[in-house]
């Protein structure tokens, strides 16, 4: 049997590559694709005040993740992988690395968003704070 590879994805280009990456590497992997809806994102703006406002925004994050799921799993059909997707609720970082502990993963593959100078040392960096915490192999894809 091989590994569980999980693979965050956010729609960027980066994690389009951390899949193909795993795609090319392991081509007997289960792969987990897993989204993180970030409450976060949600804001304080006008909107936020209506009362279905929470409901309707995590509904569309919801679909969004699906789309997602469907876009990169589409990418999988010539190959021998297992996929299975996953979304949690929560900050990437911490739900990123608590996925990986509970849920028998062996190898994290997330792509880098790229940031450089003061930008990546003002927002930080997902992908750095889980190479920092996480309980198992790191592999960040440019």
């Amino acid at each position: 049997m091989g590994k569980r590879i999980l693979v965050p994805v956010d729609g960027s280009e980066q994690a389009h590559r951390a899949f193909e990456f795993v795609a090319e590497e392991f081509d007997d992997a289960v792969v987990v694709l897993l989204h993180v809806i970030n409450p976060a994102e949600a804001g304080y703006s006008a909107q936020a005040s209506i009362p279905s406002f929470s409901e309707e925004w995590y509904e569309s994050e919801q679909a969004a993740a699906e789309n997602l799921f469907a876009e990169i799993a589409a990418l999988a059909d010539s190959t021998e992988l297992s996929i299975e997707r996953e979304t949690e609720v929560g900050k990437p970082t911490r739900v990123i690395v608590e996925f990986a502990d509970e849920n028998g993963i062996d190898q994290i593959v997330m792509g880098s968003h790229g940031r450089s100078g003061v930008t990546r040392i003002l927002l930080g960096s997902v992908a750095e704070a889980v190479v920092r915490r996480s309980p198992v192999p790191v592999t960040v894809v440019r």
